[in-house]
């Protein structure tokens, strides 16, 4: 066997390990109780994705949900945390796996909501460009996912917007789970798609920046913010997206096997 071969076949294997730790479920899970009614009637009147799904499908994503709250502790930083809060979080996290039975976010400790939009040193109140709405934790917060509560709200409220500030965030932990934060979901996609969503991510970034697409101009600042934009308003505005981007529509279909 030539050596390309074998260094080919080891970071397969590699990636694979990768994948297998940052999204499958570990073993030895307590049982989950019973799905609240009052949860239930808080994901009907927020969230518009589970709205719209079939009863069956609906109890596959209540599962999702209890599960992620088992798994994930969800504190508040300057603001009390409720129900609605956690189901928001959970929502968020469940929806770009829904196409994937059974894959969680195992390497995902704790998720901070924060009263108000923040900044590089996670202040709230003091300092400069306090604009930031959602961060995944890196070096010295590892496991560690923060979204400014405002924010994570606005972006279920409204259903016609194409942002979603913790669908964001969500995308860019499967985006990190092959070992890169770089825009190509190799955890996600099949092989022979590759090629084919990182020409067209390309074509697209360089419409944004040349003024000629409609797509969040923020999607334009690299590769791993083009996916985490595109998948917001794919999740959000799927009908939207589909007429007017549906090379992106069906390649995104393809990357979260959801027929939206």
């Amino acid at each position: 066997m030539l050596l390309s071969q074998i260094i080919a076949i080891s970071l397969f294997l590699l990636i694979g390990i990768a994948i297998w730790w940052w999204l499958f479920p570990k073993k030895n899970k307590p049982t989950l109780a019973a799905f609240p009614a009052a949860w239930r009637a808080i994901l009907s009147e927020k969230v518009a994705f589970y709205d719209q799904l079939q009863r069956t499908e609906k109890a596959r994503f209540e599962a999702s949900v209890m599960q992620f709250l088992d798994s994930v502790r969800i504190t508040g930083v300057g603001t009390e945390v409720n129900d609605t809060d956690r189901l928001l979080v959970a929502a968020s996290a469940v929806i770009p796996l829904f196409g994937f039975p059974g894959w969680y976010y195992n390497k995902l400790n704790e998720v901070i909501l924060y009263a108000k939009s923040f900044n590089q040193d996670y202040n709230t109140d003091q300092g400069e460009e306090r604009n930031i709405l959602g961060l995944v934790g890196g070096s010295g917060m590892t496991g560690t996912m923060i979204l400014s509560k405002p924010s994570l709200y606005q972006g279920f409220l409204q259903r016609h917007s194409s942002h979603n500030v913790g669908i964001h965030e969500f995308v860019h932990l499967l985006d990190r789970a092959d070992g890169a934060t770089d825009g190509v979901p190799e955890a996600l996609l099949q092989q022979p798609f590759l090629i084919p969503w990182m020409k067209l991510m390309h074509q697209e970034i360089k419409a944004i920046q040349e003024g000629s697409s409609e797509i969040n101009p923020y999607g334009s600042t690299n590769e791993a913010e083009f996916l985490s934009v595109v998948s917001e308003y794919f999740f959000q505005q799927p009908d939207l997206l589909e007429k007017r981007h549906p090379e992106l529509f069906a390649l995104l279909e393809k990357v979260y096997k959801q027929d939206l």
